[in-house]
């Protein structure tokens, strides 16, 4: 058994609205862990054009204040930490080209493809909500699979968030053919540690043994909303648990990173 991360690239900020917490007493706990390197990853902002103010991420106009002040904060700490800022996106090609021009503007470290709409917010679907319906599982993994060409993520988070409640036969297709395509472009996929604190649909065993075949790379992520949960060893055994009784390819850190 493992004592616990060595680094984490899923934490969010009070900015999403459903987090909390001050970054300072995030990054302390994080060193209090023995974690290594911390990286902030908050909801990416859409650059909505209707005058539409979502209620689960910032605002393009804070993303400049977001940066500059992890970016201060991993100066201040940078003796015991190194600690990187990007995004957490969902790939929206409406949205991707303005929101990748502000990436570069702001000097941004990384992008996690967290997928949980299909379309803008506003019009859904959430990939979270049980569905029979085919089309959807096959759009996400369309998307995932489509994004992930861009070379601009380096991860997929949650990537059974999709919630498909229908035959096993179409759930194991789909998924085998994301996870294969995901294989060839080696990106990894990461097992997440909130789902397993909150109790939600996800990590599920049904997705897992997909991954175990192929041979995907496996990272860990703690989906961080609160400082403490910077800390939930507890959560992270069942996680190393569910990496080996699938024998997974587990990867402690992002190449370069």
């Amino acid at each position: 058994m493992r004592d616990f991360l060595t680094a984490n690239y899923h934490t969010h900020t009070v900015r999403c609205r459903h987090a909390y917490d001050p970054e300072r007493e995030y990054i302390e706990t994080a060193i209090k862990m023995g974690i290594k390197k911390l990286g902030f990853s908050d909801h990416i902002p859409c650059p909505f054009t209707d005058g539409y103010v979502s209620g689960i991420r910032m605002t393009m106009e804070q993303a400049p204040e977001y940066v500059s002040t992890i970016r201060t904060l991993a100066e201040e700490y940078k003796d015991d930490i190194k600690i990187f800022v990007g995004f957490e996106a969902e790939y929206i090609p409406a949205f991707h080209e303005k929101q990748m021009a502000m990436f570069r503007k702001l000097g941004c470290d990384y992008l996690i493809m967290g997928q949980h709409f299909l379309n803008s917010e506003e019009t859904g679907p959430y990939t979270g909500t049980p569905t029979e319906d085919e089309s959807r599982i096959r759009e996400y993994a369309d998307s995932v699979i489509e994004g992930m060409k861009t070379g601009h993520f380096k991860y997929l988070a949650h990537p059974d968030l999709i919630n498909y409640q229908g035959l096993d036969s179409v759930y194991d297709w789909e998924m085998t053919r994301l996870c294969k395509a995901l294989k060839e472009m080696d990106i990894p996929l990461e097992i997440n540690i909130l789902g397993i604190s909150e109790k939600k649909h996800y990590p599920t065993e049904r997705f897992w043994r997909i991954p175990a075949e192929i041979g995907n790379k496996v990272i860990l992520g703690l989906d961080a909303h609160c400082a403490k949960q910077l800390a939930n060893v507890e959560c992270y055994k069942k996680a190393v648990e569910l990496v080996d009784k699938y024998n997974l390819n587990l990867i402690d850190e992002l190449p370069g990173m």
